[in-house]
């Protein structure tokens, strides 16, 4: 069947009319068998019964006219009643008497005899037994009746009467039955799998007309199938299509905004490297000419720091669990590593840099996207921090969590802005620090990659400091657990 050879390999497409049809006609060629054997086995039953009843009536009919004189039975049959008896015109039939030793007395000598007539004999007196036999290679049906002998002591002497026939009668009544019954099966059967074949064909059809739904919507139409007309059975599947057309609906409309506000702040770089461009094409003098030279090169390395930022956001937008491995890893030597290479860009604007050791910290993590969130925060800080400021950073394990700082003593941040910092080109107001609006944007995103929570909060004052300056940008990780431990959620923390 269909069903059955198409497992052998998963990969072959299947059909689900098919596989209906399979598992509802499998289990009708499974029973039809059944169904004949039991036909053959209460038809070889019911074509027997009349016949038994024949040849019971026959054995005591013929047990009537046994008499005993002298001890010695006889029996007193005319030749008309032995006539009729044997009269039949199918089957041929037999009769004898049996005394208790098993000597033949009258009849037939050919009929079968029992093998143990004094078994026989212990049944009860006057009633008729039945009992299967073969002469001649012709199966037989034998009836049999004790007769006691008069006077007997209880040694249960006595006559055995047995008439038996042949079976052809029973086989050919046993037969029509049998056709009666199989033989319209043949006519019903395929009427069936026409009418299973057309029922499912009706059946299917809503399925069929929601695939045509589907195939008529336009490229661009990913609005939610109506559930009018759906059947109840398919309502939770067109429920599932409409959930994953909602969410690739709001990625759509996500990277549309993405573009536009990518094309909107790559206007500006462009739009200056241009002018620049025009005003050197003018300059004679070989001061001005540096000088618009020097402009080209600034925001010809601003427009590249903006198009390196929106592939991060891009990769951290498109990276998961599925797409990049978590593994176990040292964020404390990761955050050493990072902080080095900006070692150097601290000193040209004279910030004091500092690194807290914490000892090994694990968790799960990609090393590449963690490099990328370690520097947005650091060029965030640093962007920020007046010259002779300090920025710091730390790792920190607490308990189940592992918490990533990058601290600094800048202008600071109020409680409302600390809400909008992580949206995609917000920049802050106040403030002519160059930046893309960026850098936050891509910090939140591989966070969320990672299962952690991040934020950027004021910086927590001391007594001689007085007024609250600087931040705080905190990532709580999950800690690492082994692979039955580890947490399926997003992190839900009390860090502020």
């Amino acid at each position: 069947m269909r069903s059955l050879r198409t497992t052998e390999n998963p990969d072959i497409q299947r059909s689900l009319f098919g596989e209906i049809l399979d598992w509802m006609l499998a289990p009708l060629l499974f029973v039809w068998p059944i169904s004949i054997a039991l036909t053959h086995y209460f038809a070889n039953n019911v074509a027997s019964y009349p016949y038994d009843q024949a040849l019971r009536e026959h054995v005591a009919a013929l047990s009537r006219q046994v008499t005993f004189v002298d001890g010695q039975a006889r029996l007193a049959l005319p030749g008309l009643a032995e006539v009729f008896l044997r009269a039949d015109e199918i089957d041929t039939v037999y009769f004898h008497l049996l005394d208790g030793d098993g000597r033949l007395l009258a009849g037939d000598p050919e009929l079968p005899t029992p093998a143990n007539p004094g078994d026989l004999a212990r049944g009860e007196f006057g009633e008729a037994q039945l009992r299967d036999d073969e002469y001649r290679g012709q199966p037989m049906r034998i009836a049999y009746l004790y007769l006691p002998q008069p006077g007997d002591t209880g040694e249960r002497r006595g006559v055995l009467v047995e008439v038996g026939e042949t079976t052809e009668k029973r086989a050919q009544l046993a037969n029509k039955i049998i056709a009666s019954v199989i033989v319209p099966q043949f006519v019903i059967i395929p009427l069936a799998v026409v009418l299973v074949w057309f029922g499912l064909s009706q059946g299917l059809r809503p399925l069929t007309r929601l695939r045509n739904r589907i195939e008529a919507r336009r490229e661009a139409d990913l609005s939610p199938i109506s559930l009018g007309r759906v059947p109840e059975e398919l309502r939770p599947l067109t429920e599932a299509f409409n959930s994953i057309l909602a969410r690739m609906q709001q990625n759509v409309s996500a990277q549309r905004r993405f573009i536009a506000d990518a094309a909107h702040q790559m206007r500006t770089p462009l739009t200056g490297l241009k002018t620049q461009a025009q005003l050197a094409m003018r300059e004679t003098d070989p001061g001005e000419l540096r000088h618009a030279l020097r402009q080209i090169l600034t925001g010809a390395d601003r427009a590249s720091h903006l198009v390196d930022q929106l592939l991060a956001l891009a990769r951290a937008e498109a990276s998961d669990q599925a797409q990049q491995a978590l593994l176990p890893l040292d964020l404390d030597h990761l955050l050493r590593e990072v902080v080095e290479t900006w070692v150097i860009r601290a000193v040209d604007k004279r910030i004091d840099l500092g690194y807290e050791h914490a000892g090994k910290v694990l968790i799960d993590g990609n090393a590449f996207l963690l490099r990328e969130m370690i520097n947005n925060l650091l060029d965030n800080a640093l962007r920020y921090t007046p010259s002779g400021g300090r920025v710091t950073a730390r790792v920190a394990a607490l308990a189940d969590f592992v918490v990533l700082e990058i601290e600094d003593n800048g202008p600071g941040i109020s409680e409302d802005e600390s809400l909008k910092v992580f949206d995609r080109f917000y920049r802050g107001e106040g403030t002519d620090v160059e930046g893309s609006g960026l850098g936050l944007a891509i910090v939140r995103e591989i966070a969320e990659v990672h299962k952690a929570a991040a934020s950027l909060r004021p910086r927590a004052r001391s007594a001689a400091e007085g007024e609250a300056v600087g931040c705080v940008a905190r990532i709580v990780f999950p800690a690492h657990r082994p692979p039955r431990q580890l947490l399926q959620e997003p992190v839900q923390t009390g860090f502020a």
